[in-house]
């Protein structure tokens, strides 16, 4: 990621912001996303299609969350060996290697906590991750997909062949590091966490005292309203918390920089650019906030935001060991421009 810079008033923010993502070359993205969607399509019976297709205005595009909980789409559970793979095919046109393999691991979690829970809990299943696809993929016109399951919330909105948005986009990790059994050690979310706690450990008393925004963390990231039945679409409007990059020196605002990349480069080189672009847009407004000690075994969480995005980390449950992590679009997340 380049130096960041200087920030735009917020109105041109958005106007910018929208305008590098509707002429953004994003043609190869798009055009995967929708050769990959066809062929998904394509393999489905009739019975299975009904269940995946939505129109591209239906309320379900916006109805997204990160609980196990019923959702609407066709489940990994219900295809057939040949649609998993065409269905894992579009997931991983929506991501990069690294975040290809983080998505799986997630789902690959689920199994570990019906070891660790025994049935206390709810449903646990690394099939009940459900794909769904809003419109009709094309390299014209709008249309959208999701992968969306426990902890994992991926959406995209694609236009004349564009990426439009990719947000939100939600990873969680339960557990966040497999204490016992046969794959103990295994961190999914280690980047994000591990940067974000060296960034603030960098820091001096002066510069920790300011960024420190509450000695205890908060109970989950602000996305979550606690509402089992969806969450809002549109990001949540945050007071501007936390030390400002402007008083980070310079191996500081590289590891702010850093620790941004590591959210950026799970998704598509196409994503990953814009997202850049769109933090360098926010420039000195950025502000890094961080909730409890300095220590990844106690509760913790942290918030980096700036004019165009929102970035969201908190590992509280579970004894500090169950990572929620999301970014947003101040843009507006789903394609959809926020009213301002």
């Amino acid at each position: 990621m380049s130096r960041i810079r200087p920030s735009l008033a917020l109105g041109s923010v958005i106007v910018v912001g929208l305008s590098l993502w509707a002429a953004a070359q994003m043609d190869p993205g798009g055009a995967s996303m929708a050769e990959a969607a066809e062929r998904f399509l394509a393999a489905l019976d009739e019975p299975a299609r009904a269940k995946a297709v939505f129109g591209f205005d239906d309320p379900e595009r916006l109805n997204w969350h990160f609980i196990p909980r019923q959702r609407k789409g066709l489940s990994i559970k219900e295809m057939t060996p040949a649609q998993r793979a065409l269905a894992f095919g579009l997931i991983q046109s929506g991501t990069s290697r690294s975040g290809a393999i983080k998505a799986t691991t997630i789902m690959s979690l689920e199994a570990i906590l019906r070891d660790l829970e025994r049935g206390s809990g709810p449903v646990r299943d690394p099939e009940l991750y459900y794909v769904s696809v809003f419109g009709t993929p094309s390299t014209k016109g709008r249309w959208g997909w999701r992968v969306e399951g426990h902890h994992l919330s991926l959406n995209f909105t694609i236009e004349d062949g564009k990426i439009v948005s990719a947000t939100p986009a939600f990873f969680g990790a339960n557990p966040a590091e497999v204490r016992q059994g046969p794959r103990q050690g295994l961190r999914t979310l280690a980047e994000i966490e591990d940067r974000a706690l060296r960034l603030f450990q960098s820091l001096d008393e002066s510069q920790q005292k300011r960024a420190l925004a509450s000695d205890r963390a908060p109970a989950d990231i602000p996305s979550n309203t606690g509402n089992p039945n969806g969450l809002d679409p549109a990001p949540p409007a945050l007071e501007p918390v936390g030390l400002p990059v402007t008083e980070m020196k310079p191996g500081q605002r590289r590891l702010l920089e850093s620790l941004i990349d590591a959210y950026a480069g799970d998704m598509p080189p196409e994503v990953a650019s814009a997202w850049r672009a769109d933090v360098e847009r926010s420039g000195d407004e950025i502000r890094f906030a961080w909730f409890g000690p300095a220590d990844r075994t106690q509760p913790h969480a942290y918030l980096i935001q700036g004019q165009t995005f929102l970035i969201e980390f908190n590992n509280t449950q579970n004894n500090a060991n169950h990572i929620h992590s999301s970014y947003r679009s101040r843009v507006g997340d789903f394609g959809r421009p926020l009213v301002q």
